[in-house]
């Protein structure tokens, strides 16, 4: 345990110190400890065998001592001196090893391990060095932007608790910075704590900036010496805005200019390459000596084709960096004559015209009822087949939804014309009359007989066609008769008759017919005749029969008679 020395120690220990000497061979010896760690100094002297005790001491910047520590070789007992900043960090071995806990940048002294006999003192010294590795540097009061051609703050690199003090280094895209006048500017300082002795290292960059420091990273080192050497710790990367004036300016067109048509809208949009980029700008339209100011956009609504032309815009400070843009809007127009619907009469001559206007060659197609025409519909005498909705359409094919179509219904009308037709049936037993008839409005066909004025209802019609169609009859007439067929629609009534003679077979025919009349009534007339004589002749039979067989019996009788009977009846 420790304890204070007696005044005997004391007494010989100061009539000795004057007469200490430092053992031969012992030249000067360095620990190196780490902030906080403990500090082991070994006495480094062997111990002689009369030793009284032990003691180590400190000395001071004028070179005077300060004892800390005693310990004596026959009590076995440590005593600590009364140094305040010492007080329970000191701990002294039996082999005379000071160790000192929690180092301290205060604990960087020269230590002395004293050895003390009857007649001599023995001394080794010991110069302690303590390091503080400092902390990861940081990159602060970042520029919030930099700026082409300006020396301008970028930021402050700073790395504090460090000891002994460091030194701070400067990187772009990982390669040092060197001070260069109006380009790269560095400033350096750093600053003890009174308290703890450890150093803060500050390090302000001024920068230059350039459009090649886009995107580029910054950093910033710190070095400093540790117990084992130099040592180097690096910051986390920084990468600023560049901002640098507009160079040039674009014109835009939405939707492209390709594609303009009547009737769109065109927003124009305004383009600089600086950072950050302009927000206002001024356009220049068509005819137009004085500018419009605006945002970076500008919108035309409705155009038209006089809206054709060259577009530009410029910087509202700098008028001469002007971008321009050639706009088209195109256009399509159609004009069919005659349109709408044309009434004419067959045979008339009809001239039709489509006349196209565009902004550029434009495809023309002509459909009738649907169906697409090889070419332009030109009519020099107008028949049935010709009416129908003819459409003559037109497209630019490079412009989406440019399309224009215009209508024709051409109606042909006509008078009821009729031509009749007769054909015989190879038997001659019949005659048909075909009533062939043309005209439109579709005429109604109505059939009679001259002189009796009857109508004929049983008349079959064919489809109606271009105009076209027929009414035919089948007759068999016994007289030569004129029928008479009668065509009327909303023009005109119509009426055609035709002869047509009796079957000139009809009485070939009732000769026939008598002649089977009269066979058939001759053969009745001789089957009445024979079934007659049969019933006559069986009468004749049965009476002879009676005498003859008049012994047989009633029965035998009364069946023959029964079949008598019945043959006489067949």
């Amino acid at each position: 345990m420790a304890s204070k020395a007696g005044p005997s120690c004391r007494l010989v220990f100061c009539l000795l110190i004057s007469a200490a000497v430092l053992r031969p061979g012992l030249g000067s010896y360095t620990v190196n400890s780490a902030y906080g760690d403990t500090i082991i100094m070994p006495c480094r002297l062997d111990v002689p065998h009369n030793l009284m005790f032990g003691k180590w001491k400190y000395e001071k910047p004028d070179g005077s001592p300060v004892f800390i520590a005693f310990r004596s070789s026959t009590k076995k007992s440590v005593q600590y001196d009364d140094v305040p900043e010492y007080k329970d960090r000191l701990s002294l071995s039996e082999n005379y090893t000071l160790s000192i806990s929690n180092a301290r940048i205060s604990d960087e002294k020269r230590f002395v391990c004293m050895l003390v006999t009857e007649d001599n003192v023995f001394e080794a010294p010991t110069t302690v060095k303590v390091f503080k590795q400092p902390s990861k540097p940081e990159i602060v009061s970042k520029a919030p932007f930099l700026e082409t051609e300006q020396l301008k703050q970028l930021g402050d690199c700073i790395s504090k608790d460090s000891y002994p003090d460091g030194n701070i280094t400067w990187y772009r895209n990982g390669k040092v910075l060197q001070p260069l006048e109006g380009v790269v500017v560095i400033i350096f300082k750093k600053q003890m704590d009174p308290v703890t002795q450890l150093y803060t290292m500050t390090s302000s960059l001024e920068y230059k900036a350039t459009k090649a420091d886009i995107q580029m990273p910054f950093t910033c080192s710190v070095t400093y010496f540790g117990p084992s050497g130099q040592k180097t710790v690096h910051s986390e990367q920084a990468i600023f805005d560049i901002y640098y004036p507009t160079e040039q300016v674009t014109i835009q067109v939405l939707p492209s200019k390709n594609a303009i048509k009547e009737g769109d809208n065109i927003t124009l949009k305004c383009l600089g390459n600086g950072n950050p980029p302009p927000e206002e700008f001024v356009f220049y339209l068509p005819g137009q000596p004085e500018g419009i100011r605006s945002s970076n956009t500008y919108t035309l609504t409705d155009v038209r084709r006089n809206a054709t032309g060259d577009y530009k815009c410029s910087l509202i400070d700098k008028r001469s960096m002007i971008a321009s843009t050639a706009i088209t809007v195109h256009y399509l127009d159609l004009s069919l004559n005659p349109s709408g619907e044309v009434t004419k009469q067959i045979g008339d001559a009809l001239p039709v015209s489509c006349t196209i206007s565009a902004s550029r060659n434009a495809t023309v197609v002509w459909m009738k009822d649907n169906i697409r025409l090889r070419s332009s519909p030109s009519f020099s005498s107008l028949h049935y087949q010709d009416a129908g909705n003819y459409v003559c359409e037109t497209a630019l094919q490079e412009v989406e939804g440019l399309k224009k179509r215009e209508s024709l219904t051409l109606i042909v009308e006509g008078k009821p014309q009729i031509k009749m037709t007769k054909k015989t049936d190879p038997s001659g037993l019949s005659k048909t009359i075909i009533c062939h008839v043309e005209g439109f409005p579709k005429p109604a066909i109505q059939w009679t007989i001259t002189g009796s004025g009857s109508v004929i209802n049983q008349a079959k019609e064919s489809p109606y066609i271009n105009g076209r169609y027929y009414s035919k009859i089948i007759i068999s007439p016994e007289e030569n008769v004129t029928l008479t067929c009668t065509a009327e629609n909303q023009l005109e009534r119509t009426v055609n008759s035709l002869n047509v003679s009796a079957n000139e077979n009809r009485e070939k025919v009732n000769d026939q017919a008598k002649l089977i009349v009269g066979i058939v009534v001759g053969l009745l007339l001789a089957a009445l005749v024979a079934g007659v004589v049969y019933w006559l002749y069986m009468k004749k039979s049965k009476t002879a029969s009676k005498h003859v067989n008049k012994d047989l019996g009633n029965l035998e009788e009364n069946k023959k008679l029964e079949e008598n009977n019945h043959k006489t009846e067949a």
